[in-house]
């Protein structure tokens, strides 16, 4: 994540914004901070509008590092592989960072066929799974980009993205074809789940580029040369037309947000889930809702991006410490038993650790740069 000691431009605030929340319902995700109130309002409100997160996430990839990529490849060298880079670095680290762990928790892989899966799937921790979708899923676009048209593509990330479904929160239903169940054997056999980077990662990877194509596309013709009182008239214009499109875009989130959260408590009550990350109507919530950041003024502060990745990495071992911690004191009863505590305590932590983190390498690049220039 890139964005550091700047101003993000004003169309990209609501996006970095976000990211802080994304990362607050990744740990809300991983604590059930509601489970006090009621199973099914904690189900609905973390595994249901939660689920939004991730996507999230792979969405500003694809909208800011695929969206700069074109199917020629001339700038596939560039952007793109900088980011897998980085990607594959932070990753090595948080398998590093996570190792102690494994090690004590008895989570290490006991094959080598294991720790492939681990290493290429699964995560060798049960939030660092992300780091491979998202190399996985960029490559898997880019590849379809370059040798498929854009709608053909998005049919087959569609089609994977069913598939992934089928595994996830479908899995009652089509574990008893014949069929599917034969190919989901040989699935799990391979990936513990289909949130991966062959299923799941790659539809919105490709929504989040399409979107920076339109975008870039409105935006040239936004762009044409007129004289002064033709621009204020299309100004007036585009203002108007913004206006409507963004009415669209929230009654589109209210109705799909809530087709998704009868789908999610259906296939919930039913016992129909295997895991509960991939819904039907979740990347109709992600496109109404990432084209309704696009469109929030004002400006966000570039440390947003580093800060909330920084949280994601960490907030597992946050977790694991603060456990610790209370169970040496005798509060358990409030930070591991009260739900709310634990996620607010969590999160508190895991932000505070990641801006100091954040600051820290900040200062360590500033006194390289100034090295540098003497």
């Amino acid at each position: 994540m890139s964005g550091r000691g700047h101003v993000q431009t004003v169309n990209y605030a609501g996006v970095d914004y976000f990211r802080i929340v994304a990362a607050l319902m990744v740990i809300a995700i991983h604590t059930a901070p509601f489970s006090g109130v009621g199973k099914d309002f904690d189900f609905l409100l973390t595994y249901c509008i939660g689920r939004v997160a991730v996507p999230f996430f792979f969405m500003t990839t694809g909208y800011f590092v695929l969206g700069s990529w074109r199917t020629s490849g001339q700038n596939a060298g560039g952007k793109v592989v900088r980011f897998i880079k980085k990607t594959l670095f932070l990753y090595a680290v948080s398998i590093v960072l996570y190792l102690p762990v494994n090690f004590y928790s008895g989570g290490l892989p006991e094959s080598a066929g294991e720790f492939i899966r681990m290493l290429i799937f699964d995560g060798t921790f049960y939030h660092l799974w992300y780091f491979p979708a998202v190399v996985i899923g960029c490559f898997v676009v880019m590849m379809l980009l370059k040798k498929l048209p854009a709608g053909t593509a998005l049919g087959i990330t569609i089609l994977l993205y069913l598939i992934g479904a089928g595994g996830d929160s479908y899995f009652g239903i089509t574990a008893r074809i014949p069929v599917p169940e034969h190919m989901y054997d040989v699935i799990f056999a391979v990936s513990s789940y289909t949130r991966n980077g062959i299923f799941y990662a790659p539809l919105f990877l490709l929504m989040g580029r399409l979107l920076r194509e339109r975008k870039a596309g409105m935006e040239k013709t936004g762009n044409t040369a007129g004289t002064a009182g033709k621009d204020n008239r299309r100004g007036r214009k585009n203002s108007i037309v913004r206006d409507i499109s963004t009415g669209w875009d929230i009654a589109g989130l209210c109705i799909t947000l809530s087709l998704m959260l009868i789908e999610g408590y259906l296939t919930f009550s039913l016992d129909l889930q295997r895991h509960n990350s991939m819904y039907l109507f979740l990347p109709l919530v992600m496109y109404f809702l990432f084209r309704l950041l696009l469109s929030v003024p004002g400006h966000a502060p570039g440390w947003t991006r580093d800060v909330s990745m920084i949280v994601y990495v960490i907030h597992p071992g946050v977790l694991i410490v603060l456990r610790g911690i209370a169970g040496a004191a005798g509060l358990d009863w409030l930070f591991v038993e009260n739900a709310l505590v634990q996620f607010i305590s969590v999160s508190a932590v895991s932000f505070i650790a990641a801006v100091l983190i954040d600051m820290g390498f900040a200062r360590i690049r500033m006194r390289k740069e100034a090295r540098g220039n003497a």
